[in-house]
């Protein structure tokens, strides 16, 4: 009978550690299809912004600085090698878009332009799909650094070193504040 109880342990460690190590595999899997989900509509951003830029610099040729910061900005994430790089270049794309926008309310013939419009519309929507891909994207992490961190399965990531990943979130303090809207 003795055996039959140490075999019978074995057997439940052996389908604890298999269930354990699968439930990592598969957080680590969303984790990376959700920021491919994200990717993807930042790679669908990035090819709108150029024909923003050339919308914009028919109208506005003395803000050439504006635009080059919005041209850079978009370079340095598209060139970003880690994840936590394009997490900060992100930011900086976010700010230079909106600094777009706002050059934009000094030119009315801009603002009334069929293609800025256009181009700003499908901005905005692209916007709005990585905003909820961002959401997403947090909450499989969430889940999948909950796996990683919480016992038991923290033993068996520690062991097949599973690491924590990061959160995407607002780098400055500049884009935690309210957008001034004068008229």
């Amino acid at each position: 009978m003795y055996p039959y109880i140490i075999i019978g342990v074995i057997v439940l460690l052996v389908v604890w550690f298999i269930t354990s190590y699968n439930k990592l595999i598969r957080g680590k899997n969303k984790t990376e299809e959700a920021f491919s989900t994200m990717d993807v509509y930042m790679k669908k951003r990035y090819d709108l912004i150029p024909n923003l830029v050339e919308t914009v610099k028919g109208y506005a040729k003395h803000e050439s600085e504006t635009l080059e910061k919005v041209i850079a900005a978009r370079n340095s994430a598209t060139a970003s090698v880690s994840m936590e790089e394009r997490m900060q270049n992100e930011a900086a794309v976010s700010g230079a878009i909106k600094n777009i926008f706002a050059l934009a309310e000094s030119y009315p013939d801009l603002k009334a332009n069929e293609n800025f419009v256009d181009l700003q519309n499908q901005l905005k929507k692209v916007e709005e799909d990585i905003a909820n891909s961002r959401k997403y994207y947090n909450a499989v992490v969430r889940d999948f650094n909950n796996l990683v961190m919480t016992v038991p399965t923290n033993f068996v990531a520690s062991m097949f070193k599973f690491e924590k990943q990061p959160m995407f979130e607002v780098e400055n303090e500049a884009e935690r504040r309210n957008v001034q809207v004068n008229f």
